[in-house]
């Protein structure tokens, strides 16, 4: 069996490559090694998969036609787990076209690609920014998700819209999965336990926007895997009782189903940031500035239909969470 995993030197792309080649798969890695973060940081990861004897790179840019059919060509895959995307909310406000290029043209050719090779399955990245103006919660995939404030939350949602139009046209299984707040070893840098660790260690201030208020369902990098893997192995099915009518959100009269993927507890910002200060043994020096344009108050996942289907049940703690975190942090970057 081939998998392509796109994405598969960033955060979750890398853990859910390592967690298929540990039980034996075939791996087509893509990624462009941009810089948006520090590209040693994809290099490292890119070297534990490298590994592994089943792990094939394909360095090739998501937007490059050519060279993605290239690539499926090459791979010949039985299903694709596409995560690769230009992330981050705020850097969307300084660089739109980014995000165009790599989340919309990207994923048209992710689901062009997965058409023509007739795939078993299409798992794909959404995100819980798409639910953006939305203060009902905990935000469950029956609501509307129409009012995204940042662009990279509408690049989400223009994702699920083009993967519903492929199940339609093609009968292409897809399923998307709306992320909620991912953290663990290795992650990205322009997250917040990245930044807020690095800035408590160096005794230097961090930015706490909302005056430290927001709230998130912050989900261990484990948990999150191991719900992407659950769902790969079973593709997207119509769905029997879906009314044209009264047309519901997260599934259809085609191949198409959505999930959100969190861990069902929305946690405090500033209690976020105290289980970091646990683990250092060190206080932070707190700068509390107002809400910063295209962020959300509050995120908190409704997971029913992933528990129901799929027997999905994150376990990992916030304190433990944040310990695996910590001591990874400490391990590479040796501060």
């Amino acid at each position: 069996m081939s998998i392509i995993v796109t994405g598969a030197a960033g955060f979750i792309g890398f853990h859910s490559a390592l967690r298929l080649l540990q039980q034996g798969v075939k791996v087509h890695g893509i990624d462009n090694l941009n810089d948006y973060y520090d590209v040693g940081l994809k290099v490292s990861r890119l070297n534990l998969l490298n590994e592994h004897a089943g792990f094939e790179f394909h360095e090739v840019n998501l937007a490059d036609e050519f060279e993605m059919t290239k690539t499926f060509a090459a791979a010949s895959p039985e299903s694709v787990i596409h995560l690769g995307a230009q992330a981050g909310v705020r850097y969307s406000l300084e660089n739109p076209h980014a995000y165009i290029e790599s989340n919309v043209t990207g994923t048209l050719n992710v689901l062009e690609c997965s058409r023509k090779h007739s795939l078993k399955h299409l798992v794909y990245a959404s995100s819980s920014s798409i639910y953006g103006a939305n203060r009902k919660t905990p935000f469950a995939v029956e609501d509307r998700a129409d009012h995204p404030v940042s662009l990279y939350g509408a690049t989400k949602k223009s994702n699920e819209l083009m993967a519903h139009a492929y199940s339609s046209l093609y009968d292409l299984p897809t399923t998307g999965l709306r992320f909620f707040t991912v953290y663990g070893p290795w992650g990205r840098p322009d997250m917040a336990p990245i930044i807020f660790t690095k800035k408590i260690l160096a005794d230097e201030p961090i930015s706490v926007f909302n005056y430290g208020k927001h709230k998130r369902d912050f989900t261990f990098i484990d948990d999150i895997v191991t719900g992407i893997l659950k769902v790969l192995e079973a593709p997207a099915l119509a769905d029997p009782d879906w009314d044209p009518t009264n047309p519901m959100p997260g599934s259809s009269s085609s191949p198409y189903r959505i999930y959100n993927i969190g861990n069902t507890c929305s946690v405090e910002l500033m209690d976020f940031i105290e289980a970091i200060e646990t683990c250092l043994g060190k206080k932070a020096k707190l700068d509390l500035q107002p809400m910063q344009a295209g962020d959300v108050l509050e995120t908190l996942a409704s997971v029913d239909a992933l528990k129901n289907n799929f027997g999905y049940r994150p376990n990992t703690s916030l304190e433990v969470g944040v310990e695996k975190f910590i001591d990874w942090y400490q391990s590479y970057y040796k501060p």
